[in-house]
């Protein structure tokens, strides 16, 4: 007989990959990576444990979106104060201080919300540019661009 077998979390086994975002769409990467950041890729995914694996992004300003959304995708916040709701467009973020938190965000709308999710997205880490701390963990290069023509634009 079959048995179905669930992870516990001291049974997981973690790697690292390494992500080049220079020229790759946004929500193609960000679907991707939060599969990967879930663990979905492995045959022994178990849906209430932690069995993703850790993902290095990098030259994350770099990223494209298609379409017109630079212009038209609008990103609302508010300051805290009475009337204080304010937008900045995609355009803006991107060229920003902060460009890499577009990836971040867009992850995180994907993956599930709940103490497990917010776990689980601390395993993404995302760096504007081509430097990363991470050397020591040996992180496995993934050609994400080259799986499919439709993730790079140039």
């Amino acid at each position: 007989m079959k048995t179905t077998v669930s992870l516990r979390p001291q049974e997981v086994k973690k790697d690292w990959v390494l992500i080049d975002a220079d020229g790759v769409v946004l929500g193609r990467l960000a679907s991707f990576i939060a599969a990967r950041l879930r663990g979905k890729h492995k045959p022994q995914f178990t849906p209430h444990v932690d069995c993703g694996d850790h993902v290095v992004v990098i030259n994350a300003a770099k990223i494209r979106v298609t379409g017109n959304k630079l212009e038209q995708s609008v990103f609302y916040y508010h300051t805290g104060y009475p009337g204080g709701i304010k937008e900045r467009r995609l355009r803006e973020r991107l060229s920003g201080k902060h460009p890499e938190r577009v990836l971040i965000k867009a992850v995180e709308r994907m993956i599930t919300r709940g103490p497990l999710g917010r776990r689980q997205m601390r395993n993404l880490h995302v760096y504007p540019g081509p430097e990363h701390p991470h050397e020591a963990q040996a992180p496995k290069p993934l050609d994400f661009a080259a799986l499919n023509p439709k993730n790079k634009r140039s």
